[in-house]
């Protein structure tokens, strides 16, 4: 039996954001020891999880208080606007902890990097040619990490799509399903091109993967997260599915809006969030998928949620119907 003295110790930067919510859960409950920084209590710690409200400029307390740490998951991201004042400190401040710990450095990496003249498929071999200023900021930041792993310090780069699923903040909530309940779904681009999606809880086990075996990766790793590939038709389709498995669906089926892109830009020129989001239009423009095949032969095959089954979950997590209730003492089952 293991115990907790011979348990792995994780740290995870920003465990009230999505991708660090998720990456406790997913640690944890692989059996690992970790310590989830964040400024206020995450609503739900998990068995063997222990909050730390230390401010991650605080290099040297975090590091005292996450002592024997195997690897720091930096699960920390400013808000859309203040991405050009905020996000490179947060990536050093993470940074400045992992070297203290002498751990791993894991990033949630993403396709901005390659620009609005990527390919198709993206892989650890895609040239990086950024068009926007996120891209640019992400493009140094894996710059830094290979110049790091000359210095010493191991990382691993798990690039994924967007997000769905682990709950809300993302493109599936916040636009394609915000009006499910009144019967429209809304898609941001063509119905009929390819998209890069990454179920978070899928994605969270892959970081987990990754950290068992950080010792036998390069010291800079770069692992594309392939995840889910589907057309907009195809991904409205499966939300329909779920929907209609959870008694959501109308009878004459959803109608289907769309993103209106000039409105946004012309906006933008007064309102900041509305000028970042469209900027990074052209990812809905623009068909791209992700190539597993770096991850797989580092980390073996890994466990994939079916499309359907993580759907339904998705909804159910933020809050379209009901999960089955459990009976007691009905045939064939007890508590």
């Amino acid at each position: 039996m293991q115990t907790t003295l011979h348990k792995p110790i994780a740290l995870v930067l920003g465990a009230n954001g999505r991708l660090g919510a998720a990456a406790v859960q997913a640690f944890a409950a692989a059996g690992w020891t970790v310590r989830a920084q964040a400024r206020r209590p995450p609503a739900a710690l998990p068995s063997g999880a222990t909050h730390l409200a230390i401010d991650v400029v605080d290099s040297a307390g975090l590091a005292a208080a996450a002592a024997g740490a195997r690897v720091v998951v930096h699960g920390l991201n400013p808000l859309y606007t203040q991405w050009p004042t905020e996000a490179m400190p947060l990536f050093h401040h993470g940074l400045a902890v992992a070297e203290r710990l002498h751990a791993t450095f894991m990033l949630p990496g993403n396709v901005y990097n390659f620009g609005e003249q990527m390919p198709p498929l993206l892989s650890e071999r895609t040239p990086q040619r950024p068009s926007t200023h996120k891209g640019r900021i992400r493009v140094d930041m894996e710059s830094e990490l290979r110049a790091r792993a000359q210095q010493g310090l191991r990382s691993v780069v798990i690039r994924a799509g967007d997000f769905f699923g682990g709950g809300s903040g993302s493109w599936l909530d916040l636009v394609i399903t915000k009006s499910l309940p009144q019967g429209k779904l809304v898609y941001p681009g063509p119905l009929n091109l390819a998209h890069a999606w990454a179920y978070l809880p899928d994605l969270a086990r892959a970081f987990v993967a990754a950290a068992s075996r950080a010792d036998d990766l390069p010291a800079f790793a770069d692992l594309p997260f392939a995840g889910h590939t589907l057309t907009g038709a195809e991904l409205l389709a499966a939300i329909g599915r779920a929907a209609a498995s959870l008694g959501l669906a109308p009878s004459s089926g959803f109608k289907h809006g769309g993103m209106p892109w000039a409105v946004l830009k012309l906006g933008g020129l007064v309102v900041p969030m509305w000028r970042e989001i469209a900027q990074m239009s052209y990812l809905w423009h623009v068909p791209h998928a992700l190539d597993g095949t770096a991850l797989a032969r580092a980390l073996g095959a890994l466990p994939a949620t079916p499309l359907d089954v993580a759907m339904r979950d998705t909804l159910l997590a933020l809050g379209f119907g009901e999960r089955p209730q459990l009976q007691c003492g009905t045939a064939g089952g007890s508590m």
